[in-house]
């Protein structure tokens, strides 16, 4: 495990050098998030029937996701990870005298949490700052907040296990765009990145929620602002782990497998 630590600190601290990009990266997503507003201030406006989400929660939910969005983004990927399995410099890995599914896993971590940190703070410190209908808003209560937290963390650790799967497709797609894209486009749709899961028509939902994706994004930010409540929150908590633990197991397995049927030619 010490070496795993290690490894999740050095990348956490490398990412942490890259500010000018954090700066125009706040900078983006702080128009994004205000621009997605106005559209759904408007669509609102609109609206004859009643909203399966409340216009305050639904900016709420925009906004986590700017402030979390390398965290919560299937896009977010590491192409150094992509090179090594392209180019045959996968033996290098091979060498190290660890494994490589949690040497992988730990520096993934890393980096999106880094990237995060340089972030969500400036996002939220602006986004507080707005005036109605597009400030943020805070949760109903401290048990929210805190079951805002574990579940960001179980969404993130899923997240990492879902990118994992990505990566180690390569070893028999040889093609990154493709196996990105596959998966990046269609879990980011069933996450509520696209557009919100309450937003969605009914039988897309259910889809939703059959797929590991929705517990990444959609339901920590709607436990944030009580939309789900503290008991149907703690059984998602469950729901979570059970998909991290089976995401895992497949990766693992995927993974050993695909090293089997690596050849290193040369030396």
């Amino acid at each position: 495990m010490n070496a795993y630590t290690s490894v999740l600190k050095l990348r956490f601290i490398n990412g942490l050098q890259y500010r000018a990009s954090a700066l125009a990266g706040t900078a983006t997503q702080l128009f994004f998030g205000f621009i997605f507003i106005m559209i759904y201030v408007a669509f609102y406006s609109q609206s004859t029937g009643q909203p399966s989400i409340s216009l305050k929660d639904l900016v709420a939910y925009v906004w986590l996701q700017q402030v979390f969005l390398s965290i919560v983004a299937l896009w977010f990927r590491d192409n150094e990870i992509f090179q090594l399995i392209t180019s045959g410099n996968i033996a290098y890995e091979l060498c190290r005298p660890c494994r490589i599914y949690p040497f992988w896993y730990a520096k993934l971590i890393a980096q999106r949490v880094s990237n995060a940190v340089l972030r969500c703070f400036p996002i939220l410190a602006v986004s507080f700052l707005f005036p109605q209908p597009y400030r943020m808003s805070l949760p109903p209560s401290p048990a929210a907040l805190i079951l805002f937290l574990l579940t960001l963390v179980l969404g993130l650790m899923v997240i990492v296990a879902i990118s994992m799967l990505i990566y180690i497709s390569v070893f028999w797609t040889m093609s990154p765009t493709g196996s990105s894209l596959m998966i990046s486009v269609a879990g980011e749709f069933f996450a509520g990145m696209i557009l919100p899961v309450p937003l969605m028509p009914l039988w897309l939902q259910k889809i939703a929620y059959v797929l590991p994706f929705r517990w990444t994004t959609d339901f920590p930010f709607r436990v944030y602002s009580g939309q789900i409540p503290t008991a149907q929150a703690l059984w998602g908590v469950l729901v979570q782990l059970l998909w991290f633990a089976v995401l895992l197991g497949v990766g693992k397995w995927s993974l050993s497998r695909a090293l089997r049927q690596v050849v290193v030619q040369g030396g």
